[in-house]
């Protein structure tokens, strides 16, 4: 017989916290996302910055990686083991948006970065806890 034990508390609200800080900060870069693409002149890059981008172009990558951070987010909430990975990955390719988005706007892209992997660390907390046997199941 297998042994079914019952989702921890701390697991469950660390998945749906993440979820919810997901859908946010899908907001946030689609946003700024917005901005860079309405108002291109907004955003003004550093001095001798390594990375230099069309302040357009890279408004449509944060448009298009805050509307899938945002499904990603909603797809937590079911408590599937693949929205959970999914929503891993989605949040390291925002982390990765984000700190090439440091020249641009740096306190905000720091911001994001460290929520992002507060989302890594909350999606990876204990996810066994969130997995239903098929026993349980009706």
């Amino acid at each position: 017989m297998s042994e079914h034990r019952a989702p921890s508390a701390s697991a469950i609200g660390a998945a749906m916290f993440a979820g919810s800080i997901m859908i946010m900060i899908g907001i946030f870069d689609a946003l700024a996302g917005l901005t860079g693409i309405l108002r291109d002149d907004f955003y003004v890059a550093a001095p001798h910055n390594l990375y230099k981008f069309d302040v357009t172009g890279w408004g449509w990558v944060h448009l298009i990686v805050g509307v899938v951070v945002i499904c990603a987010g909603y797809g937590v909430f079911s408590g599937a083991t693949w929205a959970r990975t999914v929503g891993v990955i989605i949040a390291m390719i925002s982390a990765i948006e984000n700190f090439m988005f440091i020249p641009y706007y740096p306190f905000w892209s720091i911001i994001i970065i460290a929520l992002d992997v507060w989302v890594i660390w909350a999606l990876a907390f204990r996810g066994d806890d969130l997995r239903v046997s098929d026993s349980s199941r009706v």
